[in-house]
């Protein structure tokens, strides 16, 4: 009896004890890593310079776990190799001064990258990066988030997941222009969950995404996917569970397939408010796509959404081209890159190009970062002097990783999440 009692006491206090929620990676984080750590039980890191090396250089930030990485200097830092990122690290990229800040030459692994927080950086591979490699590579890792961040020029896929990978988001981010002959969008093929909310995929021969597994596909923009296909529903081998709502596909010259192809029995797709503008006319006035396996590529579609962690707001369709053409990448700054490719998706179906070589028209290179002002930050803990006023933190004492507001957030966190929108 005294046993049963017991039980019955531990299973009360279980019932009865409060829940306490985790924490968001930043204000607006969303999907499957939307709890995703980062570096806030590490030390702050301050980018110095723009080399491809060395003491101060962005490799060597991340070449380290427990690190928030905030940048003291704008630009493009040129990369040879590929950078390589540790576990528990957070890239604030809205932190640099100027035009932020881009690398150009190479691609990134985040692989086993766990708890990784990436913000407004540009990842720009290119013709002379590692042949058959992305320029965001995942092949292993849990909880991570990818947030207005614009990645191009992959050799092979452009933003790739691929393993056993889970809690993945990547929201508020350009995939474009994957470099020919291949020119892939990305494979996006895991079974721990992968959110994909609010992102521009476009100028990309094929995988606009390419989906296997579990996956939350909201309020995207697909545009001027080429003769590979739109969204590919991956593989017949093994089941894929899914969500596509709120997604506009937009026809470019280069398109000559219907936006969702390959669909088969095993992959369950909820599907809802999905609209396809196909006649390249100039104007964006596209139809919604009926709910009939047909319009899906053969998707064995379901009448119950899966229960994903959902954006906090879901768009119509056209509010998220709105969205998307306004806000979408390392948007604090706009550069001439991310700048021409939404001029193209303004074109609702003139314009467009799939590319073999970055550095030739129309594209012309990454183009010109200015690297800004550097900022005073007295006691080099790497919130400047003038945020340290406004935060009520101190100029002359390494604070940085305390947290005077009691909400979770490390200084250094509260400061750069200050920087930018909280959500759209």
């Amino acid at each position: 009896m005294g046993l049963r009692i017991l039980s019955l006491l531990l299973l009360f206090v279980a019932l009865a004890w409060p829940v306490v929620s985790e924490q968001l990676a930043f204000p607006g984080a969303e999907g499957f890593g939307r709890y995703a750590t980062g570096g806030r039980d590490g030390s702050v890191y301050v980018v110095m310079n723009l080399d491809d090396s060395g003491k101060g250089s962005l490799r060597d930030a991340v070449s380290e776990s427990d690190r928030i990485i905030v940048f003291a200097v704008g630009g493009t830092i040129n990369i040879t190799d590929r950078m390589v990122v540790s576990k528990r690290v957070s890239i604030l990229g809205q932190t640099a001064p100027g035009d932020g800040i881009a690398t150009y030459g190479n691609g990134w692994s985040f692989s086993n990258a766990n708890d990784a927080i990436v913000r407004y950086i540009r990842i720009r591979m290119g013709k002379g990066g590692d042949k058959g490699k992305d320029a965001i590579t995942i092949a292993d890792g849990e909880n991570m988030i990818f947030d207005h961040i614009s990645v191009s020029w992959g050799r092979d896929e452009t933003f790739s997941i691929n393993g056993e990978v889970s809690n993945i988001t990547i929201q508020n981010s350009i995939i474009g222009q994957g470099l020919e002959t291949h020119s892939c969008g990305g494979l996006m093929q895991s079974e721990g969950g992968v959110s994909l909310l609010r992102n521009l995929y476009i100028d990309n021969k094929t995988r606009n995404p390419k989906v296997k597994g579990v996956n939350d596909f909201t309020n995207n923009v697909v545009y001027n996917w080429g003769s590979g296909g739109g969204y590919i529903a991956g593989g017949s081998d093994g089941k894929s569970y899914v969500n596509v709502v709120g997604n506009y596909f937009i026809s470019g010259p280069s398109t000559s397939k219907t936006a969702f192809t390959r669909g088969n029995d095993n992959f369950y797709a909820y599907v809802e408010g999905n609209f396809y503008d196909s006649d390249k006319d100039g104007e964006l006035n596209g139809s919604e796509l009926g709910v009939a396996s047909s319009n899906y590529g053969g998707m064995n579609l379901v009448e119950t959404k899966y229960d994903y962690p959902a954006p906090s707001t879901i768009m119509n369709a056209t509010a998220a081209v709105d969205y998307v053409a306004n806000h979408a990448g390392a948007s604090l700054v706009r550069d001439s890159v991310d700048a021409y490719l939404v001029s193209e998706l303004n074109s609702w179906g003139k314009e467009g190009d799939l590319i073999s070589d970055e550095t030739a028209s129309p594209v012309n290179g990454p183009g010109y970062l200015n690297p800004g002002t550097k900022r005073t930050d007295t006691d080099g803990d790497g919130i400047p002097d003038e945020a340290e006023e406004k935060l009520g933190t101190d100029s002359s004492t390494d604070d940085s990783m305390k947290d005077v507001e009691g909400k979770g957030y490390t200084n250094v966190e509260t400061w750069a999440n200050s920087l930018v929108p909280s959500s759209y």
